[in-house]
């Protein structure tokens, strides 16, 4: 293997199944709920926070441990981060309770904080700029193969194994990138010592925690009180003041290795690329989340259908990225991505439309092409552009800054489309039921409207099965009217389900319209003779964005 030794190829491969492992980790644990919920006898509650805990700790890090990449070397924090992201995937495996699991989970949040950062920083220091749209196309590739694949895979695993395995799997996996990436990544010699910036960790880790936590648990407190006087507000305004006096402590060290230096952002194409990653992470949440609860709860798909179904909008991705990644190199990425942008709307717009209580996958498959498509033109331009003209001494603050700003929109996502849909199925509970209930005789109305209004409160957690939905019959009603009830609140729940859903599906939508828009803004350099370079370090100018 030494023989690979510094070859840019065999890097990219080392990282890419590093970044492979921590985005599937993201989505990977949602499909074992009920698995974990039975095997380790936990609360919903419970097992909510190992999902959580994983995503808090990976928004909250990555900009402190890309600024460590900086400084200690980006290949020794990546070594680091697979080892502990790979000894933590066996305590999470081998946890004998929910406490046990969820502290597991929050060392492999700091593993994945770790490596994350590394990966897009060492493609920098390894590909001039000129050859990074190919690399970053693969890169982009992978991870957005991992986060669709999440659920294909944890289905298979849950069904072949039990939970654990969901876990065991990236041990094998962990190891091999560990030996490979002491094997094939060069040292890129001593650096300068210099000091990390500790009051700037506290303040933005702090000011991260408290945005990051109201905006993960908000909904399950009902945006209310947590624990005596702190609440979801609270933690909410403390975020965003500890934010203020973060950018003010930096803005005075700016000569004195600050955590972020504000000269990255100098150059409006890595700005402008913040913006338009955060409304890609709130557009793919909000369509991976509605539509998968749909496939399986409404459709009644099982764990591994649900994913295979979804899975075209994956393959065509992983598909088109390293093409993308490439074209981005000869004629900038400008219009790809905002080809890409109308692409990936144009087919969560397309589901919409053809979305119903009893649709097919056949469907669907189109407009996940549709989407797919789109979706590969979008992470390698994406990153070239913002990165390209990022020095190799900030790359890995650049990176870290890159992925907050992503781990945010995607929390951010999560919270907004969890709220919209909550409301719009519970008005559309609401109204279906009501127009459902005129079947029934007069005694059975009331009771079986004022279910449907309880259960709404319910939220995400209300099902096909009508968990969650208890109808409070008066006495003596016939079996035959018992089950016809039983079979119009299935009805009632899918129908409205399908309603909401297509209400939420805006959400993604608009996301990645103003991305498009935003991408207007994006600055494209003259090629040929006469072009010069600008922004943040020394990139190419044979080249355009």
């Amino acid at each position: 293997m030494k023989r690979w030794r510094g070859n840019p190829w065999a890097i990219l491969l080392t990282l890419c199944l590093g970044f492979f492992m921590t985005l599937l980790d993201v989505t990977i644990v949602n499909i074992a709920i009920p698995s974990m919920m039975s095997g380790l006898v936990a609360s919903l509650d419970e097992i909510l926070w190992v999902i959580n805990a994983y995503v808090i700790m990976l928004a909250v890090l990555v900009i402190t441990t890309g600024r460590l990449g900086d400084m200690r070397g980006q290949r020794k924090m990546f070594m680091l981060g697979i080892a502990v992201f790979t000894a933590s995937s066996l305590a999470c495996g081998l946890a004998p309770g929910p406490a046990a699991l969820i502290a597991a989970r929050v060392a492999q949040g700091v593993g994945a904080a770790i490596l994350l950062p590394q990966t897009s920083a060492l493609l920098i220091t390894t590909f001039p700029p000129h050859k990074r749209g190919a690399a970053f196309g693969i890169w982009g590739a992978v991870g957005g193969a991992a986060t669709v694949a999440g659920p294909t895979l944890g289905g298979l695993l849950v069904t072949v194994g039990d939970w654990p395995w969901i876990f065991f799997v990236n041990i094998p996996i962990g190891v091999l990138v560990f030996v490979m990436a002491w094997q094939i990544i060069p040292e890129r010699g001593r650096r300068a010592q210099r000091s990390l910036d500790l009051p700037g960790v506290l303040l933005a880790s702090v000011a991260l925690v408290c945005v990051t936590f109201a905006l993960v648990e908000g909904e399950r407190f009902g945006w209310g009180q947590v624990w005596k006087f702190v609440s979801i507000p609270a933690l909410l305004v403390v975020g965003v003041v500890l934010s203020a006096v973060f950018l003010l402590v930096q803005a005075r060290r700016q000569q004195h290795e600050p955590l972020i230096p504000f000269t990255l952002f100098g150059d409006r194409n890595y700005s402008i690329m913040n913006g338009v990653a955060a409304l890609v992470s709130i557009a793919m949440i909000g369509t991976f989340l509605p539509v998968t609860i749909y496939l399986q709860d409404v459709l009644e798909f099982s764990a591994l259908e649900a994913g295979l179904t979804m899975a075209p909008l994956s393959g065509m991705s992983l598909l088109v990225s390293p093409f993308a990644g490439r074209l981005t190199d000869r004629i900038g990425g400008k219009f790809i991505l905002m080809s890409g942008l109308s692409l990936f709307g144009g087919g969560i717009t397309g589901f919409l439309l053809v979305a119903s209580a009893d649709a097919t996958w056949s469907v669907f498959l189109p407009w996940l092409l549709v989407a797919g498509f789109g979706l590969g033109c979008l992470f390698a331009p994406m990153n070239t552009v913002a990165m390209r003209n990022v020095r190799d001494t900030v790359a890995g603050a650049a990176s870290g800054v890159l992925n907050t700003t992503r781990q945010m929109g995607q929390v951010m996502g999560s919270a907004v489309v969890g709220a919209v849909l909550q409301s719009r199925l519970s008005a559309s509970l609401h109204a279906e039921a009501i127009d459902a209930a005129t079947e029934l005789p007069s005694p059975e109305r009331e009771p079986f409207v004022q279910s449907f209004s309880r259960a709404a409160e319910g939220g995400l957690q209300v099902s096909a099965g009508q968990d969650g939905i208890d109808i409070a019959l008066p006495p003596g009603v016939p079996e035959e009217v018992v089950r016809k009830i039983g079979e119009m609140a299935h009805d009632v729940f899918v129908q409205g389900y399908v309603d909401a859903m297509k209400a939420t599906l805006i959400v993604p939508i608009a996301s990645v319209a103003c991305g498009a828009v935003l991408c207007l803004a994006v600055k494209r350099r003259r090629t040929g003779r006469g072009a010069s370079g600008e922004g943040v370090g020394a990139g190419t100018t044979s080249h355009a964005d």
